[in-house]
């Protein structure tokens, strides 16, 4: 740091949930001495919608942050990802497609509460030297390159405040204090997706006695837990999650591509999502005693965006500040913990004196390459196949593997600091990329061809297919190899009908769940 330059504080963190709280706490954990302080809008953080780890943001919770007590004390381990599949056969739970783990899983997980986590993070982070102030309303940022960067902003007490830092963290969520301001944020018209979600009492247990005496043989199939899993619901062009959390209530809500989907009418928004949840035999079930929780519905648009800039010479953005692509395969977390960690190591080297321009330019590439690469290999036009139990569960068997193979596996085997390069930024990603992107493409091309010969999801009804983990061991590879031969059969069986032309501009779902849409604000 230059040490000309007199600041009110080393660090500013705008946002003291998850986010912030996580980079205010490695930074104080690498500089004991450093001056942070938290600005935090709330001042006690509201109940949010219930959140799954994966493999990734696990480790990062429990390894880098040291949190392993306290998720398993306070939230519950999650048993993988399920997914259920319905066509107009399928009118019972125990009828309709399934996949998901057969056994227990290997890696930690968990579901969490993120009122609850993000209160004990930020709780830890002031325990371990941060300062924190609530009640705030931040009113502008001024930056200043290689300088002091200047908060303006109201406390709890409306009292004007102004206040100094050599490095501003923006980890205000969606909200995206910096990112809006500066003209960064690029909403992605690419993925018109929408959401709406609750908490709900009530719902019935996966592993529960009344649905094993209902259905003895569905029940038995499985070894392991259903119930503490993330159970998806899927249909084409939108799914469902249901989250249970700690104490007995469970997160439930629709995300849905709006080129193909809206949700059902109805008096009002906990009535609609139930109508389009009981639309499918195994959410029919669950919820059949179940009641959403009144004031707490919750609908958003347009959820996607990125941003044309990620770092300056002063400031950096972590978490949902910096872009959000999708819920599904929950990879929120895991873009807090590499966004956290690569803006603490570009702070850190700062501080230490290393040249901040080349380091800047490199965080900005990375990001951008990371959030567009991310997006086209995961989840571009994902929701036209969402919901044929044979298309989806191969993409997931092989989304899942190459996420193991290219991204669990580094820190994992070779340490935490890989945290501080997000996936698919190093050149070495490119082969991964690039056929992810293109067997999500080709699925896409299948599933219209489906569509429009009227065969999409005809194995969506007495299907199951008991998914065993993954491990970091050789057979993994083997495993990948044998779902590209999978794959392969596949394009000789029918992809060809679309080798040789564009498949058409996928076409609406008609029925129960393609009508009336939804105000922009509920």
């Amino acid at each position: 740091m230059d040490p000309v330059l007199r600041t009110d504080w080393d660090v500013i963190v705008m946002g003291g949930a998850l986010a912030g709280a996580a980079t205010a706490l490695q930074l104080r954990r690498k500089h004991s001495g450093l001056r942070v302080l938290i600005l935090e809008r709330s001042e006690r953080f509201k109940r949010r919608v219930g959140e799954s780890t994966v493999e990734v943001s696990a480790l990062f919770l429990g390894r880098v942050l040291g949190l392993t007590d306290h998720l398993l004390e306070e939230h519950l381990p999650k048993q993988g990802m399920r997914f259920w599949f319905m066509n107009d056969r399928a009118r019972a739970l125990d009828q309709c497609s399934e996949t998901g783990p057969r056994y227990n899983v290997r890696l930690p997980g968990y579901q969490v509460d993120r009122a609850v986590l993000d209160e004990h993070v930020l709780a830890v982070a002031i325990r371990e030297g941060a300062v924190a102030e609530r009640g705030v309303r931040i009113k502008h940022v001024q930056l200043a390159e290689g300088a002091a960067q200047t908060i303006t902003w109201h406390d709890a007490a409306g009292n004007a405040r102004q206040t100094t830092a050599r490095w501003v963290v923006d980890a205000s969520g969606v909200a995206a204090i910096l990112a809006r301001q500066e003209g960064w944020l690029v909403p992605n018209h690419e993925h018109p997706t929408a959401t709406c979600w609750s908490r709900w009492r009530g719902v019935r247990s996966l592993d529960g006695r009344e649905l094993a005496a209902k259905y003895p043989a569905w029940a038995s199939r499985v070894k392991g837990l259903r119930s503490t899993a993330t159970n998806h619901l899927t249909g084409r062009g939108w799914w469902a999650w249901i989250i249970p959390l700690k104490g007995g209530d469970v997160s439930i809500g629709v995300v849905y591509d709006t080129r193909l989907v809206e949700l059902p009418p109805g008096p009002n928004l906990g009535e609609r999502l139930r109508t389009m949840l009981t639309a499918h035999p195994v959410g029919r079930e669950l919820l059949a005693d179940a009641t959403w929780t009144e004031g707490d519905v919750h609908f958003r648009r347009q959820l996607a965006y990125s941003s044309t800039k990620y770092a300056t010479d002063g400031a950096v953005t972590v978490g949902d500040a910096a872009a959000f692509m999708d819920p599904f395969y929950s990879p929120g977390m895991d873009w807090v913990a590499f966004s956290t960690s690569a803006a603490v190591k570009l702070i850190h080297d700062s501080l230490r004196g290393r040249p901040v321009a080349p380091r800047v330019a490199e965080h900005n590439a990375n990001f951008t390459r990371c959030a567009d690469r991310w997006f086209r290999a995961l989840y571009l036009n994902k929701y036209y196949y969402m919901g044929d139990f044979e298309l989806m569960t191969l993409a997931f068997r092989l989304d899942l593997g190459l996420y193991y193979l290219g991204v669990v596996a580094l820190p994992f085997r070779h340490g935490h600091h890989l945290l501080e390069t997000p996936p698919f930024a190093h050149p070495r990603t490119e082969l991964a990329y690039r056929l992810m992107a293109f067997y999500n493409r080709r699925f896409v091309a299948i599933a219209e061809s489906r569509h429009r010969r009227g065969v999409f999801g005809r194995h969506n009804d007495r299907r199951y297919f008991g998914f065993i983990s993954y491990e970091f061991n050789r057979r993994l590879p083997v495993r990948l190899a044998g779902l590209l031969c999978l794959w392969l059969g596949l394009e000789l069986r029918e992809g060809w009908r679309t080798w040789w032309s564009p498949a058409p501009k996928p076409e609406p779902l008609s029925g129960p769940l393609g009508a009336s849409p939804l105000p922009t604000q509920p």
